[in-house]
């Protein structure tokens, strides 16, 4: 298989085989991609909502009863 592969022209493993794979696989990498992009922004919306919580909760915990729980 190797040597089949390696008696091919420079133009058709590296620029036809990679090109026919994008055509094939494409959407496959695109849903994959969009999947890990919204799972990166959801878990950063969590821990900016989880920040904003702890910092309401500091805020008037330490203005209304002088610090404690």
């Amino acid at each position: 298989m190797k040597e089949a592969f390696m008696t091919l022209p420079w133009w058709v493993r590296w620029i036809a085989i990679p090109a026919i794979a994008l055509v094939v696989f494409g959407g496959l990498l695109i849903s994959v991609l969009t999947w890990v992009i919204g799972l990166v922004f959801r878990i950063l919306l969590f821990v900016a909502v989880i920040a904003v919580l702890i910092f309401v909760v500091r805020k008037f915990t330490s203005s209304s009863s002088g610090g404690g729980w």
